[in-house]
């Protein structure tokens, strides 16, 4: 196993973690520090992006580049420091050798696996929203989990109430962490790949979002489109259904920094989309947006 670490000025941070989480759709580490921020990411030997690429994606900002070899017994350290976690008192994200913890909605994701476990700040951010929408008696009905990456989001919406739950993703690695996972964890989770740069899915009335600002700005031009919004899914003969897909009622963004919200929450409002709620998680952000 090798750990590529890509270090790169805070300036840049936001456009390089874009560029690495397309080219390494395995997931992302950060860690921060005085005039830096590194991105590290894992893979066997020939599996990580080509040096040429990853210089490419830091652009100016690049301070340098280290690959380092993972003793052998890294999947097993996991255990030492992966510990689970309880959100919003009522969701209780564990490893699989975590006992379950009463009284809690339980889920299983363990890590090594494509796209981590569910412990970053964004993706909690989600799950905080998740858990206020089902407290508020909004589970029910279909939810759309836009870039999945293991299936977290689409699996605590799943056990809070919504259904059918469907993830999409443009990553092979995506799309089988969150079959797996959903397996694991009792729970149906509908997943297709698809390039969300490109075209987005007939979009369910609740909406969720954790991924980068770049890519959201391209959801949100997408949305606010007419033409756009009313390219559903395709049927095998390319017509276009009759009926266009509505614009969601509840949209949760997330994988945001602070000084992006604002930003992405204007982008949002062309689709009648308005700001309901905003909140922070050390250096990330997440916004609750909804329709009228």
């Amino acid at each position: 196993m090798i750990r590529l670490a890509v270090r790169c000025s805070p300036e840049q941070a936001e456009i390089v973690l874009a560029e690495l989480t397309v080219l390494a759709p395995n997931g992302v580490e950060e860690e921060r520090g005085p005039g830096y921020v590194e991105y590290a990411i894992y893979g066997g030997e020939g599996e990580l992006p080509e040096l040429g690429e990853i210089e490419v994606a830091a652009g100016d900002g690049l301070v340098e580049v280290v690959a380092t070899e993972v003793p052998d017994d890294w999947a097993d350290r996991w255990q030492d420091f992966h510990k689970p976690l309880l959100v919003g008192e009522r969701l209780w994200l564990r490893p699989s050798w975590e006992p379950p913890r009463e009284g809690t909605v339980d889920l299983v994701v363990d890590p090594g696996r494509a796209f981590g476990t569910g412990a970053h700040p964004t993706t909690r951010l989600c799950l905080e929203y998740l858990l206020e929408l089902s407290e508020a008696g909004e589970a029910s009905g279909p939810l759309t989990d836009l870039g999945t990456g293991s299936g977290v989001l689409a699996i605590a919406a799943a056990k809070l109430g919504w259904s059918p739950v469907r993830g999409y993703d443009h990553e092979d690695p995506a799309i089988e962490a969150t079959t797996v996972n959903a397996e694991a964890n009792g729970v149906r989770v509908e997943v297709e790949k698809l390039n969300l740069r490109a075209e987005l899915p007939a979009l369910a009335p609740t909406t969720v979002a954790n991924m980068t600002a770049p890519i959201l700005r391209v959801v949100a031009e997408q949305l606010g489109d007419e033409g756009s919004r009313g390219r559903a899914r395709r049927s095998n003969s390319g017509e276009a259904p009759s009926n266009p897909p509505p614009t969601p009622e509840t949209v949760v963004l997330s994988g945001l920094l602070p000084a992006e919200l604002n930003e992405i929450a204007a982008a949002f409002a062309p689709a009648g989309l308005a700001e309901a709620d905003r909140r922070r998680d050390g250096d990330w952000a997440a916004l609750l947006l909804r329709n009228g």
